[in-house]
């Protein structure tokens, strides 16, 4: 069995990929430093006081089964972000394919990722093609923008 690979700073900077793309949008955001189990960054609307819990979930290969595991849904919102990094088998490496591309983000609301929770899987994974339109996910930035405006919810 081969070694686990150690993922932990390309996660940590997934959470930043998210913060600074609110940030880019306009979206005040902070990370949250202590480990919160339920999510990374809280997104703010300081005009009316409205939060938005975010986790990030994210993914270093870029041949990865396209899913996650969840356990916890003590957010508003789940950012899935494919970093794309490289292939994990080198059978899967074409001629001068490194498999380096750019990141994906899936912005869920956490409804969502629930529903599509497998339940008899002992990670609680979700696949993303296992929820219905995942397509429409896909920087869909404006889904916490809209909810941070909302000041009922």
């Amino acid at each position: 069995m081969s070694k686990r690979q150690d993922t932990k700073l390309e996660s940590e900077g997934a959470e930043f990929l998210v913060l600074g793309t609110l940030l880019i949008k306009g979206v005040s955001c902070f990370k949250a430093y202590v480990n919160f189990p339920g999510y990374d960054l809280v997104a703010i609307n300081p005009d009316n006081s409205r939060r938005a819990r975010i986790q990030v979930k994210s993914r270093w290969a870029t041949d990865y089964n396209r899913s996650f595991p969840i356990k916890n849904f003590e957010c508003e919102f789940v950012v899935h972000v494919a970093l794309n990094r490289g292939y994990r088998f080198s059978k899967q490496i074409k001629a001068n394919d490194t498999g380096v591309k750019d990141p994906l983000y899936y912005v869920f609301p956490v409804a969502v990722v629930k529903a599509a929770q497998n339940a008899n899987d002992k990670w609680g994974k979700v696949t993303i093609k296992s929820i219905p339109d995942y397509d429409d996910y896909l920087n869909a930035w404006q889904l916490i923008v809209d909810y941070l405006a909302d000041p009922m919810g």
